[in-house]
């Protein structure tokens, strides 16, 4: 008989991705399916196995939302065929989640389970908007409630006389849709109309929103803001801090949503960098790597290594490439023989040092003929052979003005970039259904692939306020190709360069 599978009921938090605890991210990364909410980060996915089933819940009340019901048959139908299955869930799984149900379900049918707690959003949004749910000076305790409740059941029923007279903060979940109504039944019930009230709008994250009031007017200027759920309404003295304890608005990229164009391995860090600074991060990767379409010159390369006098390389997914395949050959690292080695921009040379190789020649600038300008600087260059490794399709320029100089250059496609058209996150299907503030691109070919699957220039128009930021010239020319001009052009072009003018440009 095939063994039941083990079900997690794994609390994604409320929205920033890095608040997952460690267990939920070990969890996503040993799952074979993921059952995720709408509100979920979609960040988290990246996470899953490439060979992980996603099924995504999307909105229930729109075509093609699953329901409560669907999602809760697919977890058991997984469980029983003993998958790992995680059941991703906003915030916590047993506040206001339905988790409780759901374990009810795994409990009645003999399928093993296990929880794990996720930050709710009751404290976290809080937080993220400067406002503490205790403090000394103002209250020692804090009620939790859902302004989401049936009146007809009397066991869950709120019972709003009670509720008024109970001193601390109150949080209200799932409130937005009769703001009025409870509101004003508090204020009926005693508590007084002048009481500070913040609502917090997609907490934590960089399209979070907060709108501060009074109990009395708080429905009012809500639906001036046209502020919806999903948000949290926080009730109470503490309202009164967040002038001071304002955190996380007043980071420097609050408001901006970026779109990150790189592959996912590169782009990790660049986008870590964004979120810290306050940004609304889409991670949209637009190419992948595979193998050149030739390899025969891969081959002859490998077999005359200790002929050249310099290996260059001009990014770091050539430095990857290459030793892939180098070490699927050789076992030391000596057979690479004695050529120095070029490493054109810093990335570069940073993925080399972790193979702890000598960078000899950094040009300062990225431009072929500054390149080559280097070069003649370090050493004459006629007759010196050199064994330049790179993309597959890739500006002439560089070895062209090389071969000037007299050098003899081996042009070795060691990669290809192919278009890459999975949204296992839903971040593309996102970008397309609500625009961003800023996209990066940090070569041609993220410009060249983004505008094969997006359109850019018909994305351009279609949201306005999208602007360009570019790496560099070799960039900023793949746009110019385009007929679009980018907003910003970094003076350093790498990713520090890039995040420095994107900050500049905000200012």
């Amino acid at each position: 008989m095939k063994l039941k599978g083990t079900v997690y009921l794994v609390g994604a938090g409320p929205g920033d991705a890095g608040l997952l605890t460690l267990r939920g991210a070990e969890l996503l990364r040993r799952a074979e399916v993921v059952i995720c909410d709408v509100l979920v980060n979609p960040e988290l996915l990246r996470l899953v196995p490439a060979t992980a089933e996603i099924i995504t819940r999307g909105n229930h009340k729109r075509a093609g939302g699953l329901s409560q019901e669907q999602l809760t048959e697919l977890m058991l139908t997984h469980g029983r065929a003993g998958k790992i299955v995680v059941r991703l869930k906003g915030g916590d799984p047993f506040i206001f989640g339905r988790g409780g149900e759901e374990a009810e379900r795994l409990a009645a049918e003999k399928i093993p389970f296990e929880v794990v707690p996720g930050v709710s959003s009751v404290v976290a949004a809080a937080n993220y908007a400067g406002i503490p749910l205790t403090h000394r000076e103002h209250c020692s305790s804090f009620t939790v409630f859902t302004g989401h409740s049936d009146p007809a059941e009397a066991a869950t029923a709120l019972r709003y006389e009670q509720i008024a007279k109970i001193p601390g903060t109150k949080v209200v979940l799932m409130g937005m849709d009769n703001l009025a109504e409870w509101t004003q039944a508090l204020i009926t019930h005693g508590l007084a109309a002048a009481t500070p009230v913040a609502v917090v709008y997609r907490g934590t994250t960089g399209r979070q929103k907060t709108v501060t009031g009074t109990l009395g007017t708080i429905a009012a200027l809500a639906a001036k803001k046209k502020l919806s759920p999903p948000a949290i309404i926080i009730v109470g003295e503490v309202v009164k801090l967040r002038g001071k304890l304002n955190w996380f608005e007043s980071k420097p990229l609050f408001g901006q949503r970026i779109v990150v164009t790189r592959r996912p391995e590169q782009a990790e860090a660049f986008a870590s960098r964004l979120a810290e600074l306050g940004a609304d991060v889409l991670a949209v990767p637009t190419l992948k790597l595979t193998h050149p379409t030739e390899r025969d010159a891969i081959i002859d390369c490998l077999l005359e290594l200790n002929s050249y006098d310099w290996f260059i390389f001009t990014s770091a997914n050539g430095v990857t490439a290459f030793f892939d395949l180098f070490f699927k050959r050789f076992q030391d690292l000596r057979d690479l023989g004695g050529a120095r080695i070029a490493a054109v921009g810093p990335a570069t040379a940073a993925k080399l040092r972790e193979l702890h190789l000598q960078v000899d020649l950094m040009p300062e600038k990225y431009l072929g003929k500054e390149i080559v300008s280097a070069f003649k600087k370090y050493q004459d260059i006629d007759n010196v052979k050199m064994c330049l490794l790179r993309a597959e399709v890739a500006n002439r320029e560089l070895p062209e003005a090389l071969q000037e100089e007299g050098a003899i250059v081996d042009d070795i496609a060691i990669y290809k970039t192919v278009a890459e058209t999975e949204d296992r996150t839903g971040a593309a299907a996102q970008l397309l259904a609500e625009g961003a503030d800023w996209a990066t691109f940090t070569s041609a070919s993220t410009v060249e692939h983004f505008h094969a699957r997006f359109d850019l220039p018909k994305l351009m128009k279609q949201f306005p306020q999208l602007k360009l930021a570019s790496i560099g010239p070799e960039t900023t020319k793949a746009l110019t190709a385009l007929g679009l001009k980018p907003m910003l052009e970094a003076k350093e072009h790498t990713t520090d360069g890039l995040l420095a003018a994107l900050l500049k440009a905000v200012k």
